[in-house]
């Protein structure tokens, strides 16, 4: 017999995209920071030290009516946390991560893999290459499909180039989660390779 009380199990992201406007949570790093986190801290680390305090953030989020929470990963690839002497630790801190979102969500909203930008130009502007890239983008992924996700979300892109070398990385591990990208657009509304929202989503749907 049904427990009435229990949950209704979560939907597929496709098919509750399909229904209509799908509400994920906000900031996390914004969260941490108002709990006393400084900034000279890395912040996906906090999935290792301080576990707790990364789910009571995604708990207050689902409280809070979101559908989709986002893994406290958004910088967890080996250009950010290497910095920090982080970077053999990349796919423990992509999995514990989805790790404790999923313990958060408890059955009742789905897990996004947040994956962000490197926060350095692919070359020929910048000094890494398109492999580079792709190979930090998917050590990331990797963590993250092993901490069980829902779906990724690759966000705060800030080219086309990055964009693309991490949904290929995600592709060249799996074709059935759902990977959603976002773009950012200086006040002129370009990315950093001077390409505008239109001209960004036609070159996304030519791929």
């Amino acid at each position: 017999m049904t427990d009435p009380s229990a949950p209704a199990a979560v939907k597929p992201f496709l098919d509750r995209l399909a229904e209509g406007t799908v509400v994920f949570d906000g900031a996390m790093g914004t969260m941490l920071y108002a709990r006393g986190v400084f900034l000279n801290r890395c912040f996906d680390e906090l999935n290792l030290s301080s576990p707790g305090l990364v789910r009571q953030v995604h708990a207050e989020y689902l409280e809070a009516g979101a559908e989709v929470l986002e893994t406290n990963t958004f910088g967890a690839h080996r250009f950010k946390l290497g910095p920090h002497g982080l970077e053999a630790q990349v796919r423990r801190i992509n999995r514990e991560g989805a790790r404790i979102a999923r313990e958060a969500a408890a059955g009742r909203a789905l897990v996004a893999g947040a994956i962000g930008p490197l926060g350095k130009p692919l070359a020929p502007i910048g000094h890494v290459r398109h492999e580079e890239a792709e190979d930090a983008y998917k050590d990331q992924a990797e963590g993250l499909l092993e901490g069980g996700v829902d779906l990724f979300l690759l966000e705060t892109m800030p080219s086309l180039d990055q964009a693309k070398a991490a949904l290929r990385a995600v592709r060249s591990l799996t074709s059935d989660v759902p990977a959603a990208v976002s773009l950012t657009f200086n006040e002129e509304g370009n990315t950093t390779r001077r390409r505008t929202p239109s001209a960004s989503s036609r070159t996304w749907a030519c791929r």
